[in-house]
C-alpha cells in the first residue's frame, strides 16, 4: 500500500492549527481547506495522527473522488474503488455522509446506492452473495459537493475530542479540540502561569496542562482503525512509544476556578482521569474577584455567554464585573477570551488588541485577545 490521501475535518477557524500540527508530524502535503485539512501519509502515520492530533475532529482515510451527478455514476464510482484493500470478509460497512449543491441530494438514497456498490464490490471479490459484517467496524463516509463525491473511511471512530478524561461535562461544555485551540492560540509553553478563572468542568486547565507536558492527547482512548487487520498493531505500540517519548517532566502554574463547588469537583475528577491532577490546582473561586501574584502569565477562559447558561443580562454584567478584575492585573498578563456576545468588548469595557473568529459547535465565537 503506498501513500493514501487523509482528510482531518475541523471546526471553523481551526484549520491553520491542525495543518501546523501535521506538518510537526511529519506529513506530507498538508494543505488547509475550509473546515478540513488534507495531507498525505502511510498507515502507521493513522496510529500518529489519531493519538497527537489535539485540533482535529477525526481522521478520514480517502479512498477516491468522483463526478456523481446521478445515481448510476455514484454506484459505478463507489464499485470501482478497492475497497478489499481495506475491508475485510468479515468487516462492518455502515454507510454515512452528507450532500451540498450538488444534483444529488437525498442523504438515505445515496447511503443505499454506496452500500449497494460497496457489497457489490466486495461480494464479487470474495465470492459471496451476502456478506456476513460480523467483524470490526469500517465505517464508511461519504460527501457529495458539487457534484464531486468523496468516499472515505473513518479510522477514529468517537471523535477525537472525546479523549477519553471527561465523563460527563457541565451544563454547554467546551470542546476538547477548541480548548486545546485556545491554549495554544495564547502561545503558552508551560512558562508562565496560566489561569481560567471560568473553568466549568476543566476543560482549559487540562488542555494546558497536556500542552505543558507535550502529552498526546489519545493515549487514553481507543480508536476504530486499531481493530483493522492491514494496519500493524506494532505501529499503534510504536506509536504510543514514541508520543511517550516525547513528554517533559516539569511543575507548571496551571490553575483553574469556578463558583459552582460541583464542577470544580468534576474537574479535579477529569484532571486525575486525564492524569494532569498533579499539574493543576482547582478551586471554588469568584471570577469578579479574581487575582493573582506574579509580573507574567496568562488568562485563558470561556465565560458564560447568555446564550444558554445564564440570560443575556446577567452575562453582560459579569463581563462588566470580570472587566474590572482585568483592569487590576499588570499590563504584562494576557488575556484570551471566547465570546459569543456581540456587544463583548463594550461591556468589558475595552477594545480587544486582536479577535480571532471561532465556532464553539455551531455558535459563531470570537476569541479576543489582550495583549
Amino acid at each position: 500500500m503506498s501513500q493514501l490521501h487523509f482528510a482531518i475535518p475541523t471546526l471553523f477557524g481551526l484549520e491553520s492549527l491542525a495543518a501546523d500540527e501535521l506538518r510537526r508530524l511529519g506529513l506530507d502535503g498538508v494543505q488547509a481547506e475550509n473546515g478540513r485539512v488534507l495531507c498525505r501519509g502511510t498507515a502507521a502515520d493513522i496510529p500518529r495522527i489519531n493519538l497527537n492530533l489535539r485540533t482535529g475532529e477525526r481522521l478520514l482515510l480517502v479512498l477516491g473522488s468522483f463526478p456523481a451527478r446521478d445515481f448510476e455514476a455514484l454506484f459505478q464510482g463507489v464499485r470501482a474503488l478497492p475497497w478489499e484493500q481495506f475491508i475485510p470478509k468479515g468487516g462492518q460497512f455502515p454507510v454515512k455522509g452528507h450532500c451540498l449543491n450538488s444534483a444529488l441530494h437525498a442523504v438515505p438514497a445515496c447511503q443505499a446506492i454506496v452500500k449497494k456498490a460497496v457489497a457489490a464490490r466486495l461480494g464479487n471479490k470474495y465470492g459471496m452473495e451476502t456478506l456476513p459484517e460480523t467483524g470490526a467496524l469500517h465505517q464508511i463516509q461519504f460527501s457529495i459537493m458539487k457534484d464531486t463525491a468523496t468516499l472515505m473511511l473513518d479510522t477514529s471512530g468517537t471523535g477525537l475530542h472525546k479523549r477519553g478524561y471527561r465523563a460527563q461535562g457541565v451544563v454547554a461544555p467546551l470542546r476538547e479540540t477548541l480548548a486545546a485551540a485556545m491554549v495554544m492560540l495564547s502561545r503558552y509553553r508551560g512558562r508562565d502561569p496560566l489561569c481560567d478563572p471560568f473553568c466549568g468542568s476543566g476543560t482549559i486547565p487540562i488542555e494546558a496542562a497536556l500542552i505543558a507536558k507535550n502529552r498526546a492527547p489519545g493515549l487514553n482512548r481507543s480508536f476504530s482503525a486499531q481493530k483493522w487487520t492491514w494496519i500493524d498493531t506494532k505501529a499503534w505500540l510504536a506509536a504510543a512509544d514514541e508520543a511517550m517519548d516525547k513528554e517533559f517532566d516539569g511543575k507548571y502554574e496551571i490553575w483553574g476556578g469556578d463558583l459552582d463547588p460541583a464542577a470544580v469537583e468534576l474537574a479535579r475528577h477529569n484532571a486525575r482521569l486525564a492524569e494532569v491532577d498533579d499539574l493543576i490546582s482547582f478551586e471554588v473561586a469568584d471570577a469578579t474577584r479574581f487575582h493573582w501574584g506574579g509580573l507574567h502569565g496568562r488568562i485563558v477562559t470561556n465565560p458564560p455567554y447568555g446564550e444558554r447558561i445564564m440570560e443575556r443580562r446577567e452575562a453582560e454584567e459579569l463581563y462588566r464585573a470580570f472587566g474590572r478584575v482585568w483592569d487590576k492585573f499588570p499590563d504584562t498578563w494576557k488575556l484570551y477570551l471566547l465570546s459569543s456576545h456581540t456587544e463583548f468588548e463594550r461591556t468589558f469595557g475595552k477594545q480587544a488588541d486582536k479577535k480571532r473568529k471561532l465556532y464553539n459547535g455551531m455558535l459563531k465565537c470570537d476569541l479576543f485577545m489582550y495583549l
